[in-house]
């Protein structure tokens, strides 16, 4: 089978490997139809981080057809149409029964989370709750549909979680920072939960014009101070809540500085930073929550239905379609902007 490989930085490359085969009671064999780089592959992309040459690469969303199933699988057989999400949640423990099974109790950690997606076969380990069941088969749905099923497996649950995690209610006004695939599913989340005012921090005038078809009301280009002036002229105030997607040090200032006294940051972009203190919060009764979201938990109590019933089209984020073969060709148009998300045709 082949797979993604991660060579160094600013080249991933696609080898041959051995096929995969049952390893646990738990485990399930997906043949990969959809696969799609996400924003946070970027960082071991362009820097190495501390990920070795050579080795399995991070992608961790897919859509596919179940081959095999390991003998306690009870949720899921061959032939199946499924989503594959980058957690791994129980359904049984504390956390994933208050809807947190993206943090799962009993997978702390990494053994929560997947990796080596982007490939011709999966294994999904801790299988029997997680996988997400979509009724029929790929040939029933269009390609359309068929994107907006590989958001679910991260970017709009992730979105959404920003959202739940800021307790957007009706009648709230939000700001979303990030633009990327993960800001602009935000804003469909904002949109959904009622908020009355959606701005998005954006430079790129095709994401910017993107938030506003996702249901943005206004945009905002400037960083820094004056970003933040911007967003309370256009707000007559400071915002309710703040939505960070990015993961960086300045995205969770802009964060933080966009809010009125009392307001709430949903954090769910990967820290890229070492530096900030709860205590800085103390002064303005801020309150911050976030981490890695509840795929299985929003897919299948309303998210994927909502896909399905035309309400929500989260796909458009793909902006590009690459082969397999051309995955590395993916990675780099994301990280020259000139694609906001990648799908992977397999």
């Amino acid at each position: 089978m082949k797979t993604t490989i991660f060579k160094k930085p600013g080249l991933v490359d696609v080898e041959e490997v051995s096929n995969l085969t049952i390893f646990n009671t738990d485990d399930v064999i997906i043949k990969v139809l959809r696969t799609c780089v996400c924003g946070s592959d970027l960082w071991a992309y362009s820097h190495g981080d501390s990920k070795n040459s050579d080795t399995i690469n991070d992608g961790h969303e897919a859509i596919g057809v179940v081959e095999q199933v390991g003998s306690t699988i009870t949720t899921v057989k061959p032939g199946d149409f499924v989503i594959a999400p980058f957690t791994h949640g129980c359904g049984q423990c504390d956390a994933c029964r208050a809807g947190f099974d993206g943090t799962c109790d009993r997978h702390p950690g990494h053994s929560n989370w997947s990796n080596g997606f982007q490939a011709e076969y999966i294994r999904f380990q801790y299988a029997n709750w997680a996988l997400i069941k979509i009724p029929g088969q790929p040939s029933d749905y269009t390609e359309d549909m068929m994107r907006s099923f590989l958001t679910l497996a991260d970017v709009m649950p992730t979105g959404y979680h920003a959202a739940r995690c800021a307790n957007v209610q009706k009648g709230d006004k939000v700001v979303v920072i990030g633009d990327g695939a993960v800001g602009q599913c935000a804003v469909i989340a904002a949109k959904m939960r009622g908020a009355s005012q959606i701005i998005m921090m954006s430079r790129h005038q095709d994401r910017q014009e993107m938030a506003l078809d996702n249901g943005a009301t206004a945009v905002v280009a400037e960083r820094g101070e004056a970003g933040i002036a911007k967003v309370r002229e256009l707000l007559g105030g400071g915002a309710d809540a703040a939505l960070e997607c990015v993961g960086t040090e300045s995205a969770i200032d802009q964060a933080l500085g966009v809010l009125h006294n009392g307001g709430r940051v949903g954090y769910v972009g990967v820290p890229h930073y070492t530096n900030r203190s709860m205590g800085s919060t103390f002064a303005q009764n801020i309150a911050v929550a976030g981490g890695s979201a509840s795929v299985t938990t929003y897919d299948k109590e309303f998210l994927l239905d909502a896909v399905l019933k035309g309400n929500i089209n989260p796909g458009i984020v793909f902006t590009n379609s690459y082969s397999l073969a051309d995955i590395n060709q993916g990675y780099q148009d994301m990280q020259n902007r000139k694609s906001i998300k990648a799908m992977i045709v397999v």
